[in-house]
C-alpha cells in the first residue's frame, strides 16, 4: 500500500475558511440556516465550520449532529438496525435551510440515508451539501453545493481523511494498492494475497 498527502493541517484550514465565506456570500441570511454534520468526522467538520461563520459574520450557527446508521440501505434485511443512535440535533429542522456536513462523498448512498434521517426529523425549508472532499463515483444524483476538494480516484483505492477531534492530526491522503506482480508462474500476487477492490468499507 502507498499514502500520499494531498491536503496539509493548513490546507484544510483555508478550504473551511473559503467554504465558510461562501456559505456568508450566498446566503440572503443566516439566520435560517442549520448545520448538521454526519458522523464521525462531519461533525467536528460542522464545528469548525460554524465558529468560522461567527468569526467573519458575528452570527451564530446551530450545529447538530446526525447518526445516518439506522438509514443505511447496506444492511442486510436479516439484519436489525441499531436502535440507539447518536443523533443529537437540540433545534427544529422544519422550515430551515439545513446544510448537511460530511467528509467525503463517494456513491453519493451516505448523503441518501442522511437526508431521510432530516427527513423523520420534520420538513425542512432546503437541504444543501457541504463536503471537504468529492472522490467522484456517484451511484445516485447527488451533488455538493459545497466542496472542499476535488480528488479523482480508482475504486480500489481509499481517501483517509483525518482530524484532531477524532485523529490528533488534520491530514487528507489517498492511498493506494501495492502494484501486482506477477510470480515465475505467471500468476499475479495480487490475487494470491486476496487483495479486494470495489469500495472501501462504508465510506460513501
Amino acid at each position: 500500500m502507498s499514502e500520499k498527502v494531498l491536503m496539509t493541517e493548513e490546507d484544510i484550514r483555508r478550504t473551511l475558511a473559503r467554504i465558510s465565506h461562501e456559505i456568508i456570500e450566498r446566503s440572503k441570511s443566516l439566520d435560517n440556516i442549520v448545520l448538521i454534520g454526519m458522523y464521525t468526522r462531519g461533525v467536528p467538520l460542522a464545528k469548525r465550520l460554524a465558529q468560522n461563520i461567527q468569526t467573519f459574520s458575528s452570527s451564530t450557527i446551530p450545529v447538530g449532529a446526525l447518526d445516518i446508521m439506522p438509514y443505511r440501505d447496506d444492511i442486510p434485511y436479516h439484519d436489525t438496525p441499531p436502535k440507539v443512535t447518536r443523533t443529537e440535533v437540540p433545534f427544529s429542522v422544519v422550515g430551515k435551510s439545513v446544510i448537511l456536513v460530511d467528509d467525503v462523498l463517494y456513491t453519493g448512498r451516505s448523503i441518501r440515508a442522511a437526508m431521510d434521517g432530516i427527513i423523520d426529523l420534520g420538513r425542512p425549508q432546503s437541504i444543501q451539501l457541504i463536503v471537504l472532499i468529492d472522490r467522484g463515483h456517484r451511484e445516485l444524483p447527488i451533488r455538493a453545493d459545497y466542496v472542499g476538494k476535488n480528488i479523482p480516484s480508482g475504486h480500489d483505492e481509499s481517501i483517509a481523511v483525518k482530524l484532531k477531534e477524532t485523529d490528533s492530526i488534520d491530514e487528507v491522503a489517498i492511498i493506494s494498492p501495492a502494484p501486482v506482480k506477477s510470480n515465475h508462474n505467471g500468476t499475479q500476487n495480487g490475487a494470491q494475497s486476496g487483495m479486494q477492490g470495489g469500495k472501501n468499507g462504508l465510506k460513501e
